[in-house]
């Protein structure tokens, strides 16, 4: 028999039948339209039953199964069970709440389906379109550059690798950190994101190189103590690289003045790199931009479009002032990745900007929400989460029971429950309780944490969904929990009075 006459079966991952699927996608579109419209009225969260958890520990499947079957076992098993961050009343971490059309970008970015690390493709274009519009909204200036990237962390890894390669003195790319001169220091307030410290390790530094400058009364890097921190580590032998400035500090929402390290920065020769992972999309809300002034300023900057624009995971940015130094950073040539005059390859790879060789497309969702939103709708967004984190304090400073723990600066609030003033231990087991039982009831989701030793309830403001009364129902839950709490252990603390007063029989 010929090798002609062998029939192959030649098999695709495309649907046998084209109808069906397509009656399968519009069913899942109007099930996530509704998932979404009727957020508010579902729990925010739910402990998942041991016959949930049971269906994520069978074996890897073998044979083949309808994709009808498939997404029944997604809407009984994975859509009643999400972090709930999409929820009104999700303030637990800042990371924002997501939106519809986003999801559409992702889902309209998949199908496209190209990698953004290289080609002459239309995507590339939007993509560079997007990193454009961002440098404008941040006030880069025109030249300036940015990549995206997975995250936040991600994004200071970018920003950070590039300061180190600038400031070493030699050539890291061909000689390593072992050539350096003098070892390189990094600074940045108590209050920073310990992505750095990670970041600090990953650009072989050691965690000894990120310096920790104390904080003032507002949570603020003290610009005085930077100061001389840096010279007394030049004085010993050191090279001051970069300051790491934060704009809007993950435990309470405070702002490093960055005018006044722009001015240090420039005035020592040293690298300023924001971290503005939180903060610095103020910079497009009209009545609270003046908060990071100074952000234009700075050599790099990293954010978030997961947060303050609510993008759906994941995406960030970098940007660079010095599009030179940036990709010189990163760029590196292969003989298979070589750029043509004509044709796919003929255009600027976009992974000489960053460490991804594959990226996917997530330039079309941002692109389509700035279409449709517009900038400045954003920038509203933004001004009325830290209107209503305002309000919150107010409604905190008023309530006798409650607790400020922190300024309010931006859209986190700390604060605790504490009627009686007890010690601080007892203090930390009635609020983590308090905030678990409103979780577990699916009420609310807030988060802990400890700032200059005391702990506290933080309320984190990312959530386009959040109104007023969401927060008026947070303190009445909370004041709600915390007193019959306390009735339960003024009920017990009686009987064990009663009992010792009883004497043994």
């Amino acid at each position: 028999m010929s090798r002609q006459d062998i029939a192959v079966a030649e098999e695709t991952l495309d649907p046998a039948d084209w109808d069906e699927t397509r009656v399968l996608a519009h069913r899942m579109v109007d099930d996530a339209i509704d998932h979404l419209q009727g957020l508010r009225n579902r729990p925010l969260w739910q402990e998942m039953p041991a016959s949930v958890r049971a269906n994520f520990v069978s074996p890897v499947p073998q044979e083949s199964q309808p994709l009808g079957d498939v997404y029944s076992e997604i809407t009984v098993n994975v859509m009643p069970h999400p972090m709930g961050n999409h929820h009104p009343r999700f303030w637990m971490w800042y990371m924002g709440a997501g939106n519809f059309t986003g999801a559409l970008g992702d889902f309209l970015a998949a199908i496209d389906g190209s990698n953004l690390g290289v080609g002459n493709t239309a995507a590339t274009l939007v993509d560079r379109q997007v990193t454009e519009w961002i440098r404008e909204m941040m006030g880069f200036p025109a030249g300036a550059s940015g990549t995206l990237v997975n995250g936040g962390s991600m994004a200071n890894i970018i920003g950070l690798m590039a300061a180190r390669n600038a400031m070493a003195g030699v050539d890291l790319r061909q000689d390593g950190v072992a050539s350096m001169p003098e070892p390189l220091r990094f600074y940045a307030s108590d209050q920073v994101h310990n992505c750095h410290e990670k970041a600090m390790n990953l650009l072989g530094l050691g965690k000894g190189a990120l310096c920790k400058v104390p904080s003032n009364d507002a949570f603020q890097m003290d610009i005085v103590k930077l100061r001389a921190m840096i010279h007394a580590n030049r004085a010993n032998g050191m090279r001051p690289a970069c300051v790491i400035a934060t704009a809007g500090t993950t435990n309470t929402g405070s702002l490093d003045d960055l005018s006044a390290i722009a001015d240090l920065c420039r005035a020592e020769g040293i690298w300023m790199h924001v971290d503005g992972c939180v903060g610095a999309p103020i910079a497009i809300a009209p009545e609270n931009r003046h908060l990071v002034a100074g952000l234009e300023r700075a050599d790099s900057v990293a954010l978030d479009l997961h947060k303050g624009f609510h993008a759906p995971f994941d995406v960030g940015c970098a940007l660079l002032r010095d599009r030179r130094q940036h990709r010189t950073t990163f760029a590196e040539d292969a003989e298979y990745l070589q750029k043509m005059s004509r044709g796919i390859a003929a255009a600027e790879f976009l992974h000489d900007y960053n460490l991804d060789t594959s990226r996917g497309f997530r330039a079309l969702k941002i692109w389509m929400m700035l279409k449709e939103h517009g900038v400045g709708k954003f920038g509203r967004l933004i001004d009325q989460g830290i209107a209503q984190a305002q309000y919150l304090r107010g409604l905190i400073a008023s309530t006798p029971a409650l607790e400020l723990i922190a300024p309010t600066v931006t859209a986190i609030v700390c604060f605790r429950f504490n009627p009686d003033g007890r010690e601080e231990a007892a203090l930390r087991a009635l609020n983590i309780e308090i905030m678990l039982q409103m979780q577990e009831a699916g009420i609310a989701a807030v988060s802990d944490t400890t700032v200059k030793g005391r702990h506290c309830l933080r309320v984190a403001i990312c959530n386009h969904r959040t109104r007023r009364s969401d927060l008026d129902l947070l303190v009445h839950q909370i004041l709600k929990i915390g007193g019959d709490l306390l009735a339960i252990d003024g009920v017990a603390r009686e009987r064990t009075r009663t009992s010792s007063n009883l004497g043994p029989r």
